[in-house]
C-alpha cells in the first residue's frame, strides 16, 4: 500500500469512495466536477491500483485549512490508514505554511488521538459560510469540530 497525490486517473474511485460514505450520512457528497476542481486538495492510499483511502487537505483562508472527505474502504478500516491520511495531509500544510487545521468530524476521538481539539464551529465563519450552507443538514449539523495547531 502507498500513499501518494491522487491524479486524475484516481478520482473516479475517489467519488464512489466519497459518495458510498455520504449516502450512510457519514460526510458530505462530492461531485465529479468538484473533486475534478479540487484535485490537487487530495492524497490517496493505494493498493494494488485500487484506491482504498482518500484525504483532502482544504485551504480556507492565509492560515486556516480543512482535512475533510477522509474515508477508508470498510476491508482495509483499522490499519493506520485514515492516520496516515491525515498526517500527510498535515505534513503538505507544514510545508504550505499553513498554522492551523480543523476537521469537521462524526468520530472526533479519531482526530483527538492525532493532537487535535475541540472548537467551536461559530469560530470558523469561512466553513459555516461555505460548505456547510450547502449542507442538507445546514443548520442542525450533528458534527463535531475539532482543530490543530501547527
Amino acid at each position: 500500500m502507498k500513499i501518494r497525490k491522487a491524479k486524475i486517473s484516481d478520482l473516479k474511485q475517489v467519488h464512489k469512495l466519497v459518495n458510498d460514505f455520504a449516502r450512510k450520512d457519514e460526510m458530505i457528497p462530492r461531485s465529479l466536477n468538484e473533486l475534478y476542481e479540487t484535485l490537487r486538495d487530495f492524497v490517496i492510499c493505494e493498493d494494488n491500483g485500487n484506491v482504498c483511502g482518500v484525504c483532502a487537505l482544504h485551504i480556507m483562508w492565509e492560515d486556516l485549512a480543512e482535512i475533510r472527505s477522509l474515508a477508508v474502504d470498510k476491508k482495509y478500516q483499522k490499519k493506520g490508514i485514515g492516520k496516515n491520511l491525515v498526517k500527510q495531509c498535515l505534513k503538505e500544510a507544514k510545508t504550505l505554511g499553513i498554522k492551523r487545521i480543523f476537521a469537521l468530524a462524526y468520530h472526533p476521538e479519531f482526530f483527538k488521538k492525532l493532537g487535535f481539539v475541540d472548537i467551536d464551529k461559530s469560530s470558523l465563519p469561512q466553513k459555516i459560510w461555505g460548505d456547510c450552507l450547502r449542507c442538507h443538514k445546514f443548520p442542525e449539523c450533528d458534527e463535531h469540530a475539532v482543530i490543530i495547531n501547527l
